[in-house]
């Protein structure tokens, strides 16, 4: 069976589950109380859900070509975010954003060319802006906020051309186990052990909200037919720690959100926190 089958079928599986997961999701937003106090942002998370799963699918779907452009136009949206929370310069950026479209490219059409090799040069190339400048105030911070954001951002989304198929069933048990972290977290986190917080970087984030990323995360997992425990513990632990990841930036920034544009969620990281680092824990399990 051709790689383009394959995704075409990873796709089928996922479309029913998000059709009732969305459905679900839209009677229950609908039917808020007018007095809770986040139900017009979870509304509006709803509806930025409603439109980003099928362009999400709809891209996976195309095979190779569709996850490149996917994969590149999420990296350009998201260094771009991530150049202005780090404070790095307009060179910096530019090499983020050639990174977000060359990575996933040689992933689609060179594969082998992603080596020790590539890294190295990688490396070179991060650091050569603040060499040629010379850079003594901030050279160095620069070079590494520039690498963390390299490993962050574009070759993570590189995860979405390599994992092929994989890749579907990633992006929905994040996209949906975060919703079981939440839930998790309401029911469950109010008292007791659960109830402590995971981190002083997220406080909100508590043990509850694991217990519900679990729980759903498998679920998604088991009804894409992708389920393995490798791959499970992979897509849980990026729900957990991609949060807490972009805190930690954030909160060095001094800023609460990545961006303002995405309605509900702030920036395209917010959205895509969990998303990056369970990719590339889902390429070191299965690559």
């Amino acid at each position: 069976m051709s790689a383009g089958m394959v995704m075409e079928e990873a796709v089928g599986r996922a479309v029913p589950l998000v059709a009732g997961a969305l459905g679900a999701g839209g009677i229950a937003v609908a039917a808020l109380p007018s007095r809770l106090r986040m139900r017009s942002e979870l509304r509006k998370r709803w509806r930025t859900w409603a439109l980003t799963a099928p362009v999400f699918l709809g891209a996976l779907f195309c095979g190779g070509a569709g996850a490149f452009v996917l994969a590149a136009a999420l990296g350009v949206v998201a260094v771009s975010e991530y150049v202005r929370m780090a404070g790095l310069r307009r060179a910096d950026h530019a090499v983020l954003v050639v990174a977000s479209v060359v990575l996933p490219g040689l992933a689609w059409q060179a594969p082998g060319a992603l080596d020790l090799r590539a890294a190295g040069l990688l490396l070179l190339v991060v650091a050569l802006s603040p060499l040629l400048a010379g850079d003594v105030d901030s050279g160095f911070t620069r070079a590494t906020r520039t690498v963390f954001g390299l490993l962050w951002v574009p070759l993570s989304l590189t995860g979405l051309v390599v994992l092929g198929d994989t890749a579907v069933a990633v992006g929905l048990a994040v996209a949906l186990g975060d919703v079981g972290a939440w839930c998790g977290g309401t029911a469950l986190g109010r008292r007791g052990p659960l109830a402590r917080p995971l981190s002083p970087l997220s406080p909100n984030k508590t043990w509850a909200g694991v217990v519900g990323a679990a729980v759903v995360t498998a679920l998604v997992l088991l009804g894409v037919g992708a389920f393995s425990v490798a791959l499970w513990a992979a897509v849980l632990f990026g729900c957990v720690l991609g949060d807490l990841l972009e805190s930690m930036v954030k909160r060095e920034s001094g800023v609460k959100d990545a961006g303002r544009w995405l309605p509900g969620f702030g920036g395209l990281l917010d959205r895509v926190d969990s998303l990056l680092p369970a990719l590339l824990l889902a390429m070191v399990v299965t690559v």
